[in-house]
């Protein structure tokens, strides 16, 4: 098995909570943590044994208890929102991983209860201390690997925190694009961008005036 193959039947066998307990910004850098030797196996608390033994399958490790450094295991929660609380910051939203809570400034938030993770990482930054986490109801799938988290939870939850990144990488990218453009406005002066513009606007008149 390649690396990248590796990489991948290690992110397969992690919960995708996306909840950095692990000491890794989201699942997949743990997965190639694991794999290039950076990080242990049992790091995932969320995933608990269950993850541990797959992962030991496919490291060809030994299997271990789940590092208490990392938290313990327990049961998924979900987060739930008091709206009568909630004061429209947007810390949540920007905290959650997968885009699970809706709203907008100044407007009350609410969290999609299916693509909730249980990542808790929402809970310290609001300001108002309006977000609960309770227990969820489960129906464990059969001979799926855990009782918390359903394959189509985790699918999804990977596929919306793909979406969230690929997002933020490129309002990054057009924010560093904007911020270079300003200095670059800057530095040439308030002359040169005159000399600019009227240089755009003659190749403009230029291409009408050779229009058939």
């Amino acid at each position: 098995m390649d690396r990248e193959a590796k990489i991948k039947a290690v992110d397969e066998w992690l919960p995708q909570t996306q909840c950095t307990q692990c000491s890794y910004p989201r699942c997949h850098d743990y997965a190639v943590a694991i794999v290039d030797g950076d990080a242990d196996i049992n790091q995932c608390p969320p995933g608990g044994d269950v993850t541990i033994r797959g992962l030991a399958s496919i490291t060809n490790k030994i299997g271990k208890k789940l590092n208490p450094e990392f938290g313990e295991h327990k049961p998924k929660h979900i987060a739930v929102i008091d709206e009568d609380v909630c004061i429209g910051c947007v810390m949540c939203i920007k905290a959650c991983p997968t885009d699970a809570i809706v709203g907008a400034a100044k407007l009350m938030h609410t969290v999609i209860e299916q693509d909730c993770t249980g990542c808790e990482l929402c809970v310290e930054p609001c300001p108002v201390d309006c977000i609960d986490m309770v227990e969820q109801e489960i129906t464990p799938e059969l001979g799926w690997r855990w009782n918390d988290y359903s394959p189509q939870q985790t699918a999804r939850a990977r596929s919306l925190t793909e979406a969230k990144l690929a997002r933020e990488s490129k309002r990054q990218h057009a924010k560093s694009s904007l911020s270079k453009l300003k200095e670059l406005r800057k530095g040439k002066g308030r002359e040169q961008i005159k000399t600019d513009i009227a240089a755009a606007l003659e190749r403009v008149k230029q291409r009408g005036n050779n229009a058939p």
